[in-house]
């Protein structure tokens, strides 16, 4: 019987490694990686490539994603320069004016054209180019906590450490609102007898999302159990999936959600 269970386990597992995000194969520095192309090729520029990687090593995801207002879907923000220049969006930081880490951030977009031969727009606009770049993936990550998939780098353990520190408010963006109480770690029961329970940790996904970009969004219920949900809903992108398998840990890496091992001989940790 247990061999069996094993055996039901790697099918699995190699079923939704052909569903899994195209992202799960690329290369570390490209997992999370966002081309941003809805309006470039009226406008004669590259796409731009938006790296998750190096934002997140400064950033909570609410900022972004909540206090700034991008969607969680790839391409679904309609970002244009228009808005940029208005504060909106990747203009919200990037306006040449905000400081941060003692550095003013560059500008996203200008109104004037860039001189003939300039490479300004390459530091966004460079899908398919061979930009030199500030911040390089393996030098920004090389003395932090490793893991084996996705990007291979462990944020959780990162934060923890306090080998990086995200900001979770920014001054003239951002709501300082007083945290709520963590709610405890809870289990969540799966049918299936050969993988075990999930342990879901608010405390963890709080301190990067705050509680707003699950809720209503994604987790429509706040009440335990009221939302019922699948691995096969999860892979297609919804509830776990809108992040994971995009920019947080990949799916295939079970056993950061599956805590609770199996039981030899029993078939079940509960």
């Amino acid at each position: 019987m247990q061999v069996l269970k094993i055996l039901v386990a790697a099918l699995f597992v190699l079923f939704f490694a052909e569903e899994v995000d195209a992202w799960n194969r690329a290369a570390p520095a490209e997992y999370g990686q966002v081309i941003i192309e809805n309006y470039t090729k009226s406008t004669g520029l590259s796409p731009v490539v938006f790296e998750h990687w190096l934002h997140r090593s400064n950033f909570t995801c609410r900022i972004c994603h909540s206090d700034i207002g991008f969607a969680m879907k790839a391409g679904v923000t309609k970002i244009t320069a228009a808005t940029n220049m208005q504060g909106y969006y990747c203009g919200a930081c990037h306006d040449g004016k905000r400081m941060f880490n003692d550095k003013t951030m560059f500008a996203s977009c200008e109104k004037k054209k860039p001189k003939e031969g300039s490479t300004q727009c390459d530091r966004c606009h460079s899908f398919g180019k061979k930009v030199v770049r500030e911040y390089e993936f393996v030098t920004l990550t090389r003395k932090l906590p490793k893991t084996l998939l996705g990007n291979e780098v462990d944020w959780e353990v990162a934060e923890t450490k306090g080998l990086i520190k995200p900001v979770d408010v920014l001054e003239g963006i951002s709501m300082q609102r007083n945290p709520l109480k963590a709610q405890k770690d809870f289990s969540i029961q799966i049918k299936a007898d050969w993988i075990g329970e999930v342990t879901f940790s608010h405390e963890k996904h709080a301190r990067w999302n705050g509680c707003e970009i699950c809720h209503p969004d994604i987790f429509p219920s706040v009440k335990k159990g009221t939302t019922k949900y699948s691995m096969f809903e999860i892979m297609d992108g919804q509830y776990c999936g809108a992040c994971h398998d995009k920019v947080a840990f990949p799916l295939l890496d079970c056993s950061r959600c599956h805590t609770k091992q199996v039981q030899l001989g029993t078939g079940s940790s509960r």
